[in-house]
C-alpha cells in the first residue's frame, strides 16, 4: 500500500533543440582574384583577424603603386599652381597682368587641390584592397572545411568557408503556442523582469546518447513571433562549451523546471492502471474493501506521478497487483517504500 502525498512539486518539462553557434560567419572575399594560399587548418580554433587565405596581391600592389604616382604627380600640379597664384596676386593687383589670368590661376589651383583630395582617396581605397587580399576571419570559433581550392577565381559572391563561435554555443527549441500561454499564466510572468518566468532556472541539455551534458545552460529570449506554421514560438538557450565538445547540427533535449505546482496529489506510477486511455487506481477503504477510482494523472516526478484529479491526500492505494484487484476485494494492508526520487 501506499499513502497519496501531497507537497510542492517543481514541474519540468522537456524539448528537442537543434546547436547552433553562437555567431555563425560566412568567410566572403571583398576583391576578386586567384586563391594562391589557404592559411588555416579546417576544423580548427581560428581567431578573429586571423588571415585564413590569401588572394594573388599583385595586381592590387600595381594598383597601388599607380594611385601613389598619380597622387605624387597631383601634388606637384598643386605645388605649380600655388606659385603660380603667390606670384601672379600682386602683379594683378598692380594691374600689371590681367585679372582674368589670376582667376584662371585661382582655379586651377583649385582644381589642383580636387586632384589631391582624390588623388589621396585612391591610394587608400588602393591600399584597402590590397590589405583585403588577406581574408581573415571575423570571430574567434571553429574553422569550416574551405570551400574553394588553390588556384581558384573567387569574388565576393564566393563562400570561402564559414566560421562558428561554439564557447558558448546556443541551443534552439520550439514550445507551442498553448505552452507559452500556460506558463506566463501560471507563474505570472508579467512580475517578473523575464517574458517568461522559467526564464531564469538553469537548464539542463541531454543528448543524443541519453547523458547529461554536464554544464548546465540559461534561456536568452523568446522570438519575436508564434510561427503560423508550426504554432510554436522558437527559444533560445546558451550552453558553456569548454573544449569546443559540442558543435552546430547536434540535436538533444533540454530539460528545465518550468512551475512549481502548489500542494500537488503524489502516487507511485505503478499504483496507476491504464485501459484504453483511462487511468484507475485500487483505493483501500476503512474497511479494508477495494475501490476502483478513474483518476487524471498529470506529470511525473521521478517514480511519482502527479495526480491532478481523482483522489484526496492520505488515501490509501494499491501499489502492485492491480490486475488481479476488482470492486469490492478484500485486502490486507502492507506499506510501501516508494519516494519521487529525482526529476
Amino acid at each position: 500500500m501506499a499513502t497519496v502525498e501531497q507537497r510542492d512539486v517543481p514541474v519540468y518539462k522537456e524539448w528537442v533543440a537543434t546547436l547552433d553557434g553562437y555567431v555563425n560567419a560566412e568567410i566572403r572575399p571583398q576583391v576578386s582574384g586567384y586563391i594562391i594560399k589557404q592559411n588555416y587548418t579546417e576544423g580548427s580554433l581560428v581567431h578573429k583577424g586571423q588571415a585564413l587565405f590569401e588572394i594573388d596581391p599583385r595586381p592590387f600592389q600595381a594598383a597601388l603603386d599607380r594611385a601613389k604616382a598619380d597622387l605624387a604627380q597631383a601634388q606637384a600640379q598643386l605645388g605649380k599652381s600655388t606659385l603660380d597664384v603667390e606670384r601672379d596676386t600682386p602683379l594683378a593687383e598692380a594691374k600689371a597682368i590681367a585679372k582674368s589670368q589670376l582667376d584662371n590661376e585661382v582655379q586651377a589651383k583649385l582644381g589642383a587641390q580636387a586632384a589631391v583630395e582624390s588623388g589621396r582617396a585612391a591610394v587608400e581605397q588602393a591600399a584597402l584592397n590590397l590589405e583585403w587580399t588577406k581574408v581573415t576571419s571575423l570571430v574567434d570559433g571553429i574553422a569550416g572545411i574551405a570551400q574553394v581550392q588553390i588556384g581558384n577565381l573567387v569574388g565576393s559572391a564566393s563562400v570561402l568557408t564559414s566560421v562558428s563561435q561554439v564557447e558558448p554555443i546556443k541551443a534552439f527549441f520550439p514550445i507551442s503556442e498553448r505552452e507559452y500561454v500556460l506558463v506566463q499564466k501560471e507563474n505570472n510572468a508579467t512580475s517578473s523582469k523575464h517574458p517568461i518566468r522559467f526564464f531564469g532556472n538553469p537548464v539542463e541539455l541531454i543528448l543524443t546518447d541519453g547523458s547529461t551534458y554536464p554544464q548546465k545552460g540559461k534561456i536568452l529570449l523568446a522570438d519575436r513571433q508564434v510561427d503560423a506554421n508550426t504554432g510554436t514560438i522558437r527559444i533560445v538557450a546558451a550552453f558553456p562549451n569548454p573544449g569546443n565538445v559540442l558543435r552546430p547540427g547536434q540535436y538533444g533535449r533540454v530539460h528545465v523546471e518550468t512551475s512549481v505546482k502548489k500542494g500537488a496529489l503524489l502516487l507511485p506510477q505503478s499504483a496507476v492502471a491504464e485501459s484504453q486511455g483511462s487511468h484507475q487506481v485500487a483505493v483501500v477503504g476503512s474497511d479494508h474493501k477495494i475501490s476502483m477510482r478513474a483518476v487524471k494523472p498529470g506529470e511525473t516526478v521521478g517514480t511519482m506521478w502527479v495526480i491532478d484529479e481523482g483522489l484526496k491526500p492520505g488515501e490509501q492505494v494499491v501499489v502492485e497487483g492491480l490486475q488481479n484487484l476488482r470492486e469490492g476485494t478484500l485486502v490486507t494492508s502492507k506499506p510501501a517504500h516508494l519516494s519521487a526520487g529525482g526529476n
